[in-house]
């Protein structure tokens, strides 16, 4: 296929955004085994009162030193807990360092767990998404009965995370009645190729008006493909009346999507961060791995490389990044 021009580009990408194609899909890899509703019903949200115990995880992670062959990397997951409204706990979880690249990789994988095969390779994305997948489970042991867990993103695992791992998960959640949500801030959802959720942003302002809130059910997992997997039904959804997005939720299946929803939207009515569960907004803060925090955390191996005598100039050569170099000016 010839390369597009950019004008060409540019008319493609305005007809998708017009077009009026049905067909629902997701270009992620992980969604493959989802079954896409055939028509989206939408259906008006209001709030319940919200869950008097309240857990919410995130994941961060940082590169500290790349020298391409080899790399330090820090990840770790955070978990808040709010009990009738009020925060309790704020654990920005342990900050933990690891060596990425060629055989180093191998030592990463030790002590992983999760039944994460030993021949996997290892990156930040899977290392990040296993910290925060142990936090979960562990939110899930210390919740009370009737506890929501907020997960930042969906409930899907990285692929080298086997499913089964978070079918049990969701098993046990259901066994001590604490539900597991998973709220994605910026989804892949399409529908025609095109954005779906700010589609339904717009018909739901054009079905509720400008303060309506709503929700409609989008796909939901397939057990003939995965029958050790999580069972999970995907969801779109309006939580506040003065928020003007909109976003996917993924819920177990067979819960009722309606009365979880409400309880979820209860916890959407932050000014600063209008329509997303504000326990989650603490989450992604305590995550975080700002650049001052990757500059402390330089400073602390440049004091390990001074002990182990590692000179300056050796340290420049591996890690100094040569496109910075030439593109100064």
């Amino acid at each position: 296929m010839p390369a597009l021009t950019l004008d060409a580009a540019a008319d493609r990408l305005a007809a998708l955004l017009m077009g009026t194609s049905t067909l629902l899909g997701d270009p992620d890899p992980s969604s493959a085994n989802l079954e896409f509703e055939d028509t989206l019903e939408m259906r008006p949200l209001h709030r319940s009162a919200p869950p008097a115990d309240v857990w919410a995880c995130d994941g961060g992670q940082a590169v500290v030193a790349d020298a391409r062959c080899v790399a330090l990397v820090v990840t770790r997951a955070a978990r808040v807990r709010f009990q009738d409204g009020a925060c309790v706990l704020e654990d920005e979880g342990e900050l933990r360092g690891h060596l990425l690249g060629g055989s180093e990789g191998k030592a990463a994988m030790a002590g992983l767990g999760l039944g994460i095969e030993a021949t996997t390779t290892v990156d930040l994305n899977l290392l990040r998404d296993h910290g925060e997948w142990k936090a979960v489970a562990a939110c899930v042991e210390e919740a009370d009965p009737g506890a929501v867990v907020l997960v930042d993103g969906d409930l899907v695992p990285d692929w080298r995370i086997p499913s089964s791992f978070v079918g049990r998960l969701l098993d046990r959640a259901a066994e001590r009645g604490v539900l597991i949500a998973g709220v994605t801030k910026r989804s892949s959802l399409s529908r025609g190729g095109a954005p779906l959720l700010g589609q339904l942003e717009s018909e739901g302002q054009e079905t509720y008006g400008k303060r309506g809130m709503w929700f409609t059910k989008v796909a939901h997992t397939r057990p003939d493909l995965d029958a050790e997997g999580p069972g999970l039904q995907v969801v779109a959804a309006r939580l506040d009346p003065d928020a003007p997005f909109a976003f996917r939720i993924d819920l177990p299946a067979g819960i009722d999507a309606e009365e979880a929803l409400a309880k979820i939207a209860a916890l959407c009515d932050d000014a600063a961060f209008p329509g997303y569960p504000y326990p989650l907004t603490v989450a992604d803060r305590l995550a975080a791995c700002p650049g001052w925090l990757k500059q402390e955390v330089r400073m602390q191996l440049d004091d390990h490389f001074d002990r182990a005598g590692v000179p300056l100039d050796v340290r420049e050569r591996a890690f100094t990044d040569r496109h910075d170099l030439m593109e100064r000016f």
